[in-house]
């Protein structure tokens, strides 16, 4: 079965940065799209950036001009790198796969989620 792991969450200071990592295993026909979502505490989770297959990206505009998605160098990897940190930044972070199978079926994959805290 597939899974999605994500790694790179911690504790960082405002203004900071950190990189997050998703790594998927198991068998994947075609990714779509690969995502990161976040969800602070009584809050809705919400898209913080996405690419898709073609490489055209998207960002909420609370990130903008500070996040960059990426897909990495491994194969069915996707990598969020987070600059000038501010505290409501501060969330559990997700990625997401979008993806098709071999009839055009399409199933989307969650990964369990990285703290990132940033504080003084």
């Amino acid at each position: 079965q597939v899974q999605l792991v994500e790694s790179g969450g911690g504790l960082v200071q405002p203004g900071g940065s950190l990189t997050l990592s998703c790594a998927a295993s198991g068998s994947i026909f075609v990714i779509n799209t690969m995502g990161w979502y976040r969800q602070a505490p009584g809050k809705q989770r919400e898209l913080v950036a996405s690419i898709t297959s073609g490489g055209r990206t998207n960002y909420a505009d609370s990130v903008l001009g500070r996040f960059t998605i990426s897909r990495g160098y491994a194969k069915n990897t996707v990598a969020l790198q987070t600059n000038s940190l501010k505290v409501e930044d501060t969330a559990v972070y997700y990625c997401n796969f979008d993806t098709s199978d071999p009839i055009g079926r399409r199933y989307y994959y969650w990964g369990q989620g990285t703290q990132v805290t940033v504080s003084s």
